[in-house]
């Protein structure tokens, strides 16, 4: 599985979101994405990824493509 696919996946998993909408997906967009679900996705991106995010990183994502910016600080390339 290459990491693009481990990331939409932690969407999918942690939020129930619909793979065809991502690109454009920002914290809040859906019902799913409330605080309790960043955190579950949160949970799943560290799992997936063996990493573990800094609290100013958890606050910083605000959306899809944002979560590949923070990524890239850990060394992870989606």
């Amino acid at each position: 599985m290459t990491n693009l696919e481990k990331y939409r996946q932690a969407f999918v998993t942690a939020l129930n979101a619909d793979e065809q909408k991502l690109d454009d997906l920002k914290y809040q967009d859906i019902p799913e994405w409330d605080s309790v679900g960043h955190m579950s996705l949160v949970a799943e991106l560290e799992d997936a990824f063996d990493i573990e995010m800094e609290t100013d990183d958890i606050i910083d994502f605000s959306s899809y493509q944002k979560g590949i910016e923070i990524l890239k600080k850990y060394h992870v390339e989606i």
